[in-house]
């Protein structure tokens, strides 16, 4: 029985040997287009429950990011298997990845800055002139029953 145990214990660390990585598919997706199509995948989830122009929810775009790096579904998961399995390659893929949306996020916040600040500005200009148009009074003239003449009253 002491020995059938030690068999056991045998068998469970050798069957825990690191064995994961897997053979370069044919068809592999370069490590640049792949970061970038990752990073494409994160806002196309993330853009899963956000309403759109047409005001759907719940639009699957993961075939419009296959349809633009004119691969599909297998391919992805193929090259993506064996990405994961090079642990430090694929981490240094999705830190290019995180880089590279921090950068987008940063450029579209100061265009949308840019668009507010032009906005405002150009409504303190429209109020300046709603002031000015305000201030001035327009001008009525009364006939004045004792003058007989006009009087303009300011």
């Amino acid at each position: 029985m002491k020995n059938l145990s030690y068999f056991f214990v045998f068998l469970f660390f050798a069957s825990c040997t690191s064995n994961t990585i897997f053979k370069e598919p044919e068809d592999l997706i370069p490590r640049d287009t792949m970061t970038l199509l990752l990073g494409d995948m994160m806002i196309a989830s993330s853009a899963k429950f956000i309403q759109n122009k047409n005001e759907q929810k719940k639009v699957n775009y993961m075939a419009f990011i296959y349809d633009k790096y004119k691969i599909d579904s297998l391919r992805f998961q193929n090259s993506n298997l064996y990405y994961t399995s090079k642990i430090d390659l694929y981490e240094e893929m999705i830190t290019d990845v995180k880089k590279n949306l921090e950068d987008k996020k940063d450029f579209y916040n100061k265009i949308s800055s840019r668009k507010d600040s032009i906005r405002r500005d150009s409504i303190k200009k429209v109020g300046k002139k709603l002031k000015k148009l305000d201030s001035i009074r327009k001008e009525e003239k009364i006939l004045d029953p004792n003058l007989e003449e006009f009087q303009i009253k300011i």
